[in-house]
């Protein structure tokens, strides 16, 4: 799809009387002189599946969660799409709106806040899911007319052995993934989309992340959490098509035909306690793990990519591979060949007031159904994996994460399109 035709499909994205009963908007022509120098590091917005899920994963991360504070459902259509316009804007590396940062008439708050300029694209990849509170608010109201669309697979994940969960930091209605090569691109792109939500939403919760503790391409090398170990050998790749339609992409025979084509994403914010496990031996943490810190391979040998021989005895008859060490208990062998797509992030918060990092791993990951393919790894993890006296779990979130936006959409593009139909 070249430039031009995106910049027929965008138009300008502003948004008149930004409240909660009046949502107009503009579809002027963007400005040339506004329009991205090229293309060598953006990443297509439109498409069968949403950019940000199987897309390279960059080493930055925003993530946003959002409640919807208004019933007026035409109101939130029409800001689903100004964010639908804008996101392609972002992706190409243009500024929001008709006349973005400095365009505009000087008695009007910019259109685009301008902390971008200059920055380009980064690869930037904005994702949208929508949580179960969309459907039914935590009262039992269906405020949207949506509770009869709610995905089967889109469950309320149930509450893990060790959970110690912030509730101000869990769920949401809505929620935007944005990944950049550049952290003040991915930032940018939120802050505005959030500014073209006044009224309509409030951010719930929010996370920055860094470097990147999954490969979801073959071209890129397995990255280290905070643990200082490989993170991510067996995770799902884009060029694994087959696998992808079995494991990550949902049909319509799943019982949701407005989700073909989408996926579902469980968020956790997990905690390492940094400080302990930095005391820990290097035979114990490799103990733990299953691999070699260094090459990350299994320490049933082999290279990383070497399929760890569970059955492999020690001298003292013990397995080589612990019964409870987190790549046993996490194997898909161990779960009837289920696999998801890992997507996480390390991230850091400071201190925790007690003179501890407060850091650790923002796990995300995309599968096909929750309930028979994230469920079950998670508990058998919390219940038997050795790792879990180093890690604490106080965020989580589940979304269904819709369909991509088609080529040929046109100005009308909304993301969500295929559950709110034509409101």
């Amino acid at each position: 799809m070249t430039l031009s035709r995106r910049a027929l499909l965008l138009g300008g994205a502003g948004l008149a009387g930004a409240s909660v009963g009046s949502y107009a908007l503009t579809r002027a022509t963007a400005a040339t002189d506004r329009s991205p120098a090229g293309t060598a590091s953006t990443v297509e917005f439109f498409g069968d599946h949403q950019a940000g899920i199987v897309t390279p994963a960059p080493d930055r991360l925003y993530f946003a969660a959002f409640d919807v504070i208004t019933d007026d459902v035409h109101a939130l259509t029409a800001m689903l799409r100004a964010w639908t316009a804008a996101a392609a804007q972002l992706t190409m590396g243009a500024e929001v709106g008709e006349f973005g940062a400095v365009g505009g008439p000087l008695p009007a708050p910019p259109e685009d806040t301008g902390e971008a300029l200059g920055l380009g694209a980064a690869n930037l990849t904005l994702t949208f899911g929508v949580g179960a509170s969309l459907f039914t608010d935590t009262d039992g109201n269906d405020r949207f007319g949506l509770a009869a669309k709610r995905p089967p697979a889109l469950i309320d994940l149930p509450h893990f052995p060790g959970d110690l969960l912030d509730p101000a930091r869990s769920g949401g209605d809505l929620c935007v993934q944005a990944c950049a090569d550049d952290p003040q691109v991915a930032f940018h792109a939120v802050r505005n989309l959030a500014r073209l939500g006044f009224g309509v939403v409030s951010m719930r919760w929010s996370q920055l992340g860094f470097g990147r503790t999954s490969s979801t391409s073959q071209a890129q090398a397995t990255p280290r959490n905070l643990f200082g170990f490989k993170d991510g050998t067996e995770n799902l790749k884009a060029e694994e098509a087959a696998e992808l339609e079995r494991h990550v992409w949902a049909q319509a025979e799943d019982g949701s035909d407005w989700m073909a084509g989408g996926s579902y994403l469980s968020a956790r914010r997990i905690n390492m306690r940094i400080e302990t496990w930095d005391r820990t031996s290097l035979g114990e943490q490799e103990a733990i793990i299953g691999r070699a810190k260094g090459s990350g391979a299994p320490l049933s040998g082999g290279d990383e990519h070497a399929a760890p021989d569970f059955a492999m005895q020690g001298s003292d008859g013990m397995p080589i591979v612990a019964v409870d060490s987190h790549v046993r208990l996490a194997h898909p062998g161990r779960h009837g060949g289920s696999r998801m797509l890992r997507r996480g992030y390390n991230f850091t918060d400071g201190s925790d007031g007690l003179g501890r990092m407060e850091a650790g791993l923002f796990f995300l990951a995309f599968v096909r159904d929750p309930a028979t393919q994230y469920v079950p790894v998670q508990l058998l993890l919390a219940q038997q994996d050795a790792l879990s006296e180093y890690l604490q779990h106080t965020a989580s979130a589940i979304f269904a994460v819709a369909p991509g936006v088609p080529f040929a959409a046109g100005p009308d593009a909304m993301v969500f399109a295929s559950l709110f139909g034509d409101r």
